[in-house]
């Protein structure tokens, strides 16, 4: 399935959210260090209703760790910088979905090293702020499982 990484994750209900998203999908959650909250903070487990022992989460103490890990993997990352629609994109099972912080998106340093077709956007309208994270990341992964026909789901 594919992976969906959070680069340095700051508010805990969005990633208690993700962790029930990725229990309900079979998709792995990676999170990149420093996070911005306990993991055992009690928002989260709200926001994840407890799908934290359900769903696959790998910690990386930084970046690079992370990178290492998924070497050989194609890396879509999510960026209100980025020019080509996360629905024109080809996702195939393994790749990983790399999201930013919340108040700040990935930085230049992360996305300086990627391609054009790796830096994908959601369609918004002009000056609007970003979607809240969660949101996006359930949109885009629904659009990589969609190409793949769910399959695996019920």
């Amino acid at each position: 399935m594919f992976e969906i990484a959070l680069y340095e994750p700051e508010i805990p209900p969005n990633t208690g959210n993700i962790m029930r998203l990725c229990a309900n999908t079979g998709c792995r959650l990676h999170l990149i260090h420093p996070i911005g909250f306990d993991l055992d903070e009690k928002k989260l487990r709200r926001a994840g209703m407890d799908y934290r022992d359900m769903a696959t989460i790998v910690e990386h103490d930084n970046y690079p760790k992370f990178l290492e890990s998924m070497k050989g993997r194609k890396l879509f990352a999510l960026t209100t910088k980025g020019t080509q629609n996360y629905a024109q994109a080809v996702y195939k099972p393994d790749d990983v979905l790399l999201f930013g912080p919340e108040t700040r998106g990935l930085p230049d340093t992360v996305l300086d090293t990627l391609n054009v077709g790796q830096k994908l956007r959601l369609p918004m309208l002009a000056d609007s702020r970003s979607l809240n994270l969660s949101n996006t990341v359930a949109i885009v992964t629904y659009e990589a499982l969609r190409q793949q026909n769910f399959s695996g789901l019920g």
